[in-house]
């Protein structure tokens, strides 16, 4: 993992994102917030899995569907499998040491909004 400060790279709204190898922060305090970092750890993990670039377009095809979805571009980024995921294990800082190939498949099935 290469941290690199790039505040004016990352989109208004978000602290950062992964691109293997690359975790780009909007500001350097981040590369500190172990939370933070281990969240990015995930998804250069789910980038690995994905050899990269298929992860980028699926990705994005996820996201289409889910703004369709939703109609609310946040709550679409929010239900992505990858960031489900993600956010869920970002504060178990031993959860990469444990992880099986593919969790994020468990992620794309979303919950059952009647229970």
């Amino acid at each position: 993992m290469i941290l690199i400060v790039a505040k004016y790279l990352i989109p208004k709204g978000y602290s950062g994102l992964a691109a293997f190898p690359f975790v780009l922060v909007k500001k350097a305090g981040y590369k500190e917030n172990r939370i933070f970092l281990n969240h990015e750890k995930i998804h250069l993990r789910q980038q690995l899995e994905l050899l990269i670039v298929p992860f980028f377009i699926w990705y994005g095809l996820e996201f289409l569907l889910r703004c369709y979805q939703y109609k609310d571009k946040n709550l679409a980024y929010r239900n992505l499998s990858f960031e489900r995921e993600a956010y869920a294990n970002e504060s178990n800082l031993e959860y990469l040491k444990t992880r099986s190939f593919f969790r994020f498949l468990k992620y794309l099935k979303m919950p059952n909004a009647n229970h």
